[in-house]
C-alpha cells in the first residue's frame, strides 16, 4: 500500500471516529409548562439556570453549582450568539437543550483553558424569569476603579478575579480554578475584542458590556 493510500485510510478512520461536525444551532425543547402566556423576545432580560458541557461530557460551567441563576439581556451581544438565537420564544419554566457550533460559541480561539478552540457546546437551560428592562448595574463604572473613564488591564484583571472567587465558606470548583489559572489569557482576549483603537485601554464608548449612557 502506498503512503498516499495509508494517509487516505487514516483520514477516513479519523473522520469516522470524530463524527459529523456540528455546523448549525440545534434546539431541543425538553419541557414546556402549561398555560404559557409570555415568551422571550429580543431585548428582554432573562434569568436562566444552565449547565454547559463539551462533546466528551466535561462540564465547564453551571449556575446550579453556584446556586445562583444568570441574568442577561438577550439579543444585544451580552452572551454568545448561540444563546441569543437559541433562547428566543421561550416560556418561563421551559427547559431546553442547546447544541451550539463553535461559530456561534467561542470559535477558533476558545476561552482560556476551559473551552478549547472549535468546540461544540452543549447547554441544558431553564428559563427562570423574563423581565423588560436592561440591567441597572453600570459594570463599566464598577471596573473603573480610578474613575478616569478608561479601563486598564489591571482594573479588568481585578474585577474578573472578584467575580470568580466564591464567597467565604464556599468551595472553589475545579472549573473556576482552571479559569483563574488562565486568567491573564482571558484578560488579553477581552482587550483584543474591546480595545478597538489598540491604545491599551478600553474607553466607555468601546466597552460593549452593561453601562449607562451617562458616565
Amino acid at each position: 500500500m502506498t503512503l498516499r493510500c495509508v494517509l487516505a485510510v487514516l483520514a477516513l478512520v479519523g473522520a469516522t471516529l470524530a463524527g459529523q461536525e456540528v455546523t448549525e444551532l440545534k434546539v431541543d425543547v425538553v419541557s414546556v409548562p402549561e398555560g404559557c402566556t409570555e415568551k422571550s423576545k429580543q431585548g428582554d432580560m432573562l434569568t436562566m439556570h444552565y449547565t454547559g458541557t463539551l462533546d466528551d461530557g466535561h462540564k465547564f460551567d453551571s449556575s446550579y453549582d453556584r446556586d445562583q441563576p444568570f441574568s442577561f439581556q438577550i439579543g444585544v451581544g451580552q452572551v454568545i450568539k448561540g444563546w441569543d438565537q437559541g433562547l428566543l420564544n421561550m416560556c418561563v419554566g421551559e427547559k431546553r437543550k442547546l447544541t451550539i457550533p463553535s461559530s456561534l460559541g467561542y470559535g477558533e480561539r476558545g476561552a482560556g483553558n476551559v473551552i478549547p478552540p472549535h468546540a461544540t457546546l452543549h447547554f441544558d437551560v431553564e428559563l427562570i424569569n423574563i423581565g423588560d428592562s436592561p440591567p441597572t448595574t453600570n459594570v463599566f463604572k464598577e471596573i473603573d476603579a480610578d474613575k478616569d473613564n478608561m479601563l486598564s488591564r489591571e482594573e479588568v484583571s481585578e474585577y474578573l478575579k472578584k467575580q470568580m472567587v466564591p464567597p467565604d465558606g464556599v468551595e472553589m470548583s475545579e472549573d473556576i480554578k482552571q479559569m483563574l489559572e488562565s486568567h491573564d489569557k482571558l484578560v488579553e482576549e477581552i482587550f483584543q475584542h474591546e480595545d478597538k483603537d489598540k491604545n491599551g485601554f478600553i474607553s466607555h464608548e468601546e466597552f460593549s458590556g452593561p453601562k449607562h449612557d451617562e458616565l
